[in-house]
């Protein structure tokens, strides 16, 4: 499950990017609003599946709330989730 939840972090991280560095931009500056759309169920749907797949992994490693939180605010911020992956993923992984 860790493998899985790792993957995620980093596509919704890219998701993420994507949206706010080029979908955004896109739509607000040169109205052209149609690769927002795409972009926007994306990263949506990879932002919720993080979310459960955080609960998920926390509940099955017995990680305590703080973890969650700091899983969880990473995901809210511009690079965190490759920063979680890094830190706390990766070193579980080997």
């Amino acid at each position: 499950m860790l493998k899985i939840f790792s993957l995620t972090a980093i596509l919704e991280g890219i998701s993420y990017l994507l949206l706010f560095g080029i979908g955004m931009p896109l739509k607000y500056m040169a109205q052209i609003p149609e690769p927002n759309i795409y972009i926007g169920y994306a990263h949506g749907f990879l932002f919720m599946a993080y979310v459960v797949l955080a609960i998920v992994v926390c509940v099955e490693k017995k990680w305590d709330l703080k973890m969650f939180a700091i899983l969880f605010i990473a995901s809210l911020v511009p690079f965190g989730t490759f920063y979680v992956d890094k830190k706390y993923l990766k070193p579980q992984l080997t």
